[in-house]
């Protein structure tokens, strides 16, 4: 009874959503440095989400990974210093900035 309990949590935790004001967003999904990041597009900012658990050593090259991963999903550059997450030093889900060089947002 115990294992069916937490069924509904093991199957909502696979799952990534965006933040609200992401709602409609376009989605892709890539693997960096063997972490998996869900990535949210909305105009000319991205919100991605790191995929699955990580210790605490494990987390140093995960911004980094992170612009990597909304670069390569979006098609822009990620302008530098432009990262922002809720939770100082979150590395579970962080928003940029893009450059898209002239080209409409989408």
């Amino acid at each position: 009874m115990r294992r069916l309990a937490l069924l509904p949590f093991l199957l909502f935790s696979a799952c990534a959503s965006p933040a609200p004001d992401m709602f409609g967003a376009g989605r892709g999904e890539v693997t960096r440095g063997g972490i998996r990041f869900v990535v949210y597009r909305q105009g000319s900012e991205v919100e991605v989400v790191r995929m699955g658990y990580l210790t605490r050593a494990e987390r140093a090259p995960v911004p980094a990974l992170m612009a990597e991963a909304a670069a390569e999903v979006t098609g822009c550059a990620v302008i530098p210093g432009s990262m922002t997450t809720k939770i100082p030093g979150d590395t579970g889900v962080a928003r940029f900035d893009l450059d898209c060089g002239g080209r409409p947002p989408g």
